[in-house]
């Protein structure tokens, strides 16, 4: 079962199978009580992150703790925890564009305090996110797939017929489609694609609701 659990424009996902769960991506500060309560009773075994933006796991190292779990991850993006722009981003969105603005006037002396939004906690991430790793061991009958581009680290979760897509895709402008921020376009192509490949399922975006799965 895909739980999701509204943050404000963003998404974190609870997946249960039986007496177990993971937990896919922590929102910002501002939702961290919101997610621990919905966890609770959950027996969350794990939190995953599909990319390393503050929006996606801002959380991470408070809900680790409070949940007494381990923090998995794709090694690319680890540097992305410190700073935000550590891979630059590119978008054709005006909106992606204006945020891309505000992301660089935060690494500019005299608006650095801006920054202090886009932080994540110190956490290390214990275990290595790759194509292909199964969460059976965490009692989840899911796997991580690679969907590189919005990140090079970035990747999805397919639980069932469902895909948590993090930011490969996005919803938070209708009509859906691909991600509106990227370090590689050609890669936000290539994995949209493979999307599309996976056929009849529902997709559920870091930022949106969910939608069936189609040519992206």
């Amino acid at each position: 079962m895909i739980q999701r659990i509204k943050c404000g424009v963003g998404n974190a996902y609870i997946v249960s199978q039986g007496g177990s769960a993971i937990l896919v991506d922590t929102g910002t500060a501002a939702f961290k009580r919101r997610i621990l309560r919905a966890c609770r009773g959950k027996n969350i075994r794990l939190v995953v992150l599909t990319h390393g933006h503050y929006d996606h796991a801002q959380n991470a190292a408070f809900l680790a703790r409070e949940l007494g779990v381990p923090v998995a991850m794709h090694p690319a993006d680890v540097p992305l925890l410190g700073d935000i722009l550590a891979e630059p981003l590119e978008g054709a969105h005006p909106v992606a564009r204006l945020l891309i603005g505000i992301l660089n006037l935060s690494t500019r002396a005299g608006f650095r305090w801006i920054g202090v939004f886009f932080r994540n906690k110190p956490f290390e991430a214990a275990i290595d996110l790759h194509d292909g790793f199964s969460f059976v061991d965490y009692g989840v009958e899911a796997r991580a797939v690679a969907l590189p581009g919005h990140t090079r680290g970035s990747i999805g979760v397919v639980a069932g017929d469902g895909l948590l897509a993090g930011d490969a895709l996005t919803n938070l402008l209708p009509p859906p489609g691909k991600a509106a921020l990227y370090g590689d376009r050609a890669a936000v192509q290539e994995s949209a694609a493979r999307v599309s490949a996976m056929g009849d399922m529902m997709v559920w975006f870091g930022h949106g609701k969910p939608a069936k799965n189609r040519e992206w």
